[in-house]
C-alpha cells in the first residue's frame, strides 16, 4: 500500500491593505468639503501664478495672509454662531464701531493703547450681549435682529465719529507692533488669527461646550430636553462674537492708523458668511469646522489678490463673492437632498 502524501495548496498572497486604509483615513480626516477647497485653492494659485511671476512670492503670500486676517477672525466666530443655528450679519458694523471707539479712547486717554483696546472690547461685549438678548428674550429671528444691528451699530459709529476717521495711533508702539510687527517671519496679525482659530477649534471639538453648541444647532428641541440651557449658550455665543469683532476692529485701527467708522469694515459680514458657508457650515446649523472656514478664507483672499494683481475691476470681486456664496448654498442643498422650492419631489 503506497503512502499518499498530503500537500496543502499554496498560500494566497497577502494583500497589503495598510497603505490604502491609511490613505482613506487621511482623506476621511481632511473631509470631502476641505478637499474641494484645497483643489480650488490650488487652481487659483496656479492660474494667477502663471499670469504673474510675483504672485507666489513670499512677500505677496504675506500680503494675502495679512489682508484676510480681519475677515478670518469674523469668519471663525461666524462659524460658531452658524453651527449653533444662528447668524450674525452685524459683525462688520461691530468691527467698525470698535475701531472708532479704540482710536477715540486712545487719544482721549493720553495715548494709552491698552485703554483703547479695553474700551473696544468692552463695547464689543455690550453689543454682542445686546444681540443675544434681542434674539433670545425679544424672540426676534437672528437674521432680522442682526440686520437691525448692522444698521444701528454703523449709525452709532458714524454719530460718535461725525462720519470721519478718528485719531492717529501709529505713534504708539503697541499699535505699531500690531500693524507692522512680525514673529518668526509672519505678521503679528496673522498669528492672532491663528491663535483665535486654534482656540475656537479646541473649544468646538474637544469640550462639552462645543458638543453642546453642535447639539443646539442640530436639534434645539432635543438639546433642551437633554438639559442644555439654550438661552445662556446663545447669549454667550453672541458675546464672544462681539469680543472677536472688537479685536478685528482694533486690528483695523492698527492697520489703517486711525478709527474707521465704515471704511474697511463695510462688507465684512458678507465675506465672513461666504467663507463660513464655503467652508462647510450648514446655514440651518449643526455642521461646520474652523479648518474648512480658514481654507475658504484663504481661497477668497487668494482670488481677491489675484484679481487685484491682474488689474481687474474691484467690483468684480463683489460679484465673485456673491457667486461663491450662492454656489456654496446650492451645494449644501443638493447634499442634504433639499427639495427645489415650488417643484414636486
Amino acid at each position: 500500500m503506497t503512502q499518499q502524501t498530503l500537500t496543502s495548496p499554496p498560500a494566497a498572497p497577502v494583500k497589503d491593505t495598510a497603505r490604502p486604509s491609511r490613505a482613506r483615513g487621511v482623506l476621511s480626516a481632511i473631509g470631502g468639503q476641505n478637499l474641494s477647497l484645497i483643489g480650488a485653492l490650488a487652481v487659483v494659485l496656479t492660474l494667477f501664478g502663471s499670469l504673474n511671476s510675483n504672485y507666489l512670492s513670499w512677500n505677496n503670500i504675506q500680503v494675502i495672509a495679512e489682508a484676510v486676517t480681519i475677515t478670518g477672525l469674523l469668519a471663525v466666530v461666524q462659524t460658531v454662531v452658524i453651527i449653533c443655528g444662528g447668524l450674525d450679519i452685524s459683525v462688520g458694523s461691530q468691527a467698525g464701531l470698535a475701531s472708532v471707539v479704540s482710536a477715540m479712547a486712545f487719544t482721549s486717554a493720553g495715548s494709552s493703547a491698552l485703554l483703547g483696546i479695553a474700551a473696544a472690547v468692552g463695547v464689543g461685549i455690550l453689543v454682542g450681549i445686546l444681540n443675544g438678548l434681542v434674539i433670545v428674550y425679544g424672540r426676534v429671528n437672528a437674521t432680522i435682529a442682526t440686520l437691525a444691528g448692522l444698521a444701528a451699530y454703523k449709525g452709532v459709529a458714524q454719530l460718535v465719529s461725525g462720519g470721519a476717521a478718528q485719531g492717529y495711533v501709529l505713534n504708539d508702539s503697541v499699535f505699531i507692533f500690531l500693524s507692522r510687527g512680525k514673529i518668526a517671519g509672519l505678521p503679528v496679525m496673522v498669528w492672532i488669527l491663528v491663535l483665535v482659530a486654534i482656540g475656537v477649534h479646541i473649544l468646538l471639538k474637544y469640550t462639552d461646550i462645543g458638543r453642546n453648541i453642535y447639539a443646539i444647532g442640530g436639534n434645539d428641541t432635543a438639546a433642551r430636553l437633554a438639559g442644555i440651557n439654550i438661552n445662556k449658550y446663545l447669549i454667550a455665543v453672541y458675546a464672544v462674537i462681539g469680543i472677536v469683532a472688537a479685536l478685528a476692529g482694533v486690528l483695523l485701527t492698527a492697520r489703517t492708523g486711525s478709527g474707521q467708522p465704515t471704511s474697511g469694515s463695510e462688507g465684512l459680514e458678507l465675506k465672513a458668511i461666504t467663507a463660513a458657508a464655503l467652508g462647510g457650515c450648514v446655514l440651518k446649523g449643526g455642521k461646520g469646522t474652523v479648518g474648512g472656514t480658514l481654507l475658504a478664507v484663504a481661497l477668497l483672499g487668494a482670488l481677491e489678490n489675484g484679481l487685484t494683481v491682474q488689474g481687474i475691476n474691484a467690483f468684480w470681486q463683489n460679484v465673485a463673492q456673491g457667486a461663491l456664496l450662492v454656489i456654496a448654498v446650492v451645494i449644501q442643498q443638493r447634499r442634504n437632498g433639499e427639495r427645489a422650492v415650488g417643484l414636486p419631489d
